[in-house]
């Protein structure tokens, strides 16, 4: 009989951890992957602000942008040699801060027969309204985007 006691005794104090006494059985699982890639709000101007939809917003800031730049691209007088019709890809940096940074010019040949055009385009960046900046989690977050210009000018 102590045998078997000892026995029941031993198997109750061995199983207690094949039981689960808390009541909270729906534990959420914690996401940690975190896609660096995309971001979960767009920077956008104020203007924007009143787009709920997250395209219609990203639209709104795009065309925000080549409007402001567009606007002081045309104000200035070039003299060229040749017409000129080339694409000009600009690359910003919108920090968390929602500061807006020149990052340079990707262009075949425009420097040589433009060579004014960076200053004017790190100029109108400069005079572009405040941007709120692109939000990751709630963290504003800093991005960079491409800002194609499209240079047609003739002789």
């Amino acid at each position: 009989m102590r045998v078997f006691s000892f026995l029941i005794l031993m198997i109750f104090c061995t199983s207690c951890d094949k039981f689960s006494f808390s009541k909270n059985k729906n534990v959420q699982v914690v996401d940690t992957i975190v896609d660096y890639t995309s971001v979960d709000t767009f920077p956008s101007f104020k203007v924007c602000d009143s787009f709920i939809d997250k395209i219609k917003k990203q639209d709104c800031f795009r065309n925000t942008i080549h409007q402001k730049i567009g606007e002081e691209l045309q104000k200035h007088i070039y003299s060229i040699k040749d017409s000129i019709d080339t694409t000009v890809l600009v690359d910003l940096i919108i920090n968390a801060k929602g500061e807006i940074v020149f990052d340079g010019l990707q262009s075949e040949n425009i420097e040589m027969q433009l060579p004014e055009l960076q200053g004017i385009i790190r100029n109108s960046i400069n005079n572009l309204p405040t941007v709120l900046p692109a939000v990751k989690r709630g963290i504003p977050v800093t991005t960079k985007y491409q800002l194609p210009i499209r240079i047609l000018l003739k002789e």
